[in-house]
């Protein structure tokens, strides 16, 4: 297990072509997005590196206003998640904006900038729990408990990957909140509005193409194709339980994208 682990993270680190992510743990839409983005890091793996900018989605509800999507309190939030579940395919327990609302994603980014200090492959497993945590079981993820908890869970569940202590230590130290801190200037920095939001570009280059929003995978290859011509999949997903095995797990529109069948 911590041979695929080291596996994975050597894949993150190394690659022609670079991508920064744009996210936030509680942002819809980059749940959503997740089929895709998995199957271009599987389909791709050893050709492309990444890093994930934590986007700081919700401050706080009396600051927070989503006039595109007309959400200014957590209630409006509930209907939002129900079209991204029918939009997308992929499971969202919209019920949580009723039941159990997060008061704000930023103790969600800090959390996951205090894995990524143990480790990139660390921070991105762990960011996907906490997605899951929200997305698939209603937990709140402003509760730095509940963010203790995922982090304890994971570290039992992928032994090696991730200390739960140092992790819990970590959530409340200065250097997890600067981290978190540099990635909110640069999301200021670069104007970016909406999650996810991909920037791709040729290793050692400046320019590149940016992928902003919900996007089908053929979006994700033209864009690749635009920064590097020469760029070829290194594999392709042909069965089921070996995609979910790569994953440890995957939701079943998560499977359908791998295997080519993507969604209306």
């Amino acid at each position: 297990m911590i041979d695929k682990e080291n596996k994975q993270e050597k894949n993150q680190e190394a690659g022609s072509v670079e991508i920064e992510v744009y996210t936030d743990p509680l942002c819809c839409w980059s749940w959503a997005f997740e089929p895709q983005w998995r199957r271009l890091r599987f389909e791709y793996s050893g050709k492309v590196k990444w890093r994930y900018i934590m986007g700081g989605l919700i401050a706080n509800w009396d600051s927070f206003n989503d006039p595109m999507n007309s959400v200014n309190r957590p209630l409006q939030m509930g209907p939002l998640w129900l079209e991204v579940k029918y939009k997308s395919g992929m499971p969202i327990q919209d019920k949580v904006w009723y039941q159990n609302p997060p008061k704000s994603s930023y103790p969600a980014c800090i959390a996951v900038k205090a894995a990524e200090m143990q480790s990139p492959t660390a921070a991105e497993v762990y960011l996907r729990k906490v997605r899951e945590a929200v997305m698939l079981h209603g937990k709140d993820i402003s509760d730095w408990e509940v963010l203790q908890k995922v982090g304890h869970e994971l570290a039992k569940a992928q032994p090696g990957l991730l200390d739960g202590e140092k992790l819990q230590q970590d959530m409340g130290s200065k250097d997890a909140r600067s981290a978190f801190e540099q990635d909110l200037q640069k999301v200021r920095l670069h104007g970016i509005s909406r999650f996810p939001t991909l920037t791709i570009k040729k290793a050692g280059e400046e320019n590149g193409v940016m992928i902003v929003g919900y996007r089908p995978y053929e979006a994700l290859q033209t864009a690749l194709e635009q920064v590097e011509p020469n760029l070829q999949p290194t594999k392709q997903a042909t069965d089921e339980e070996a995609y979910k095995a790569y994953w440890h797990d995957a939701t079943a529109r998560e499977v359908q994208e791998a295997l080519g069948a993507g969604v209306a």
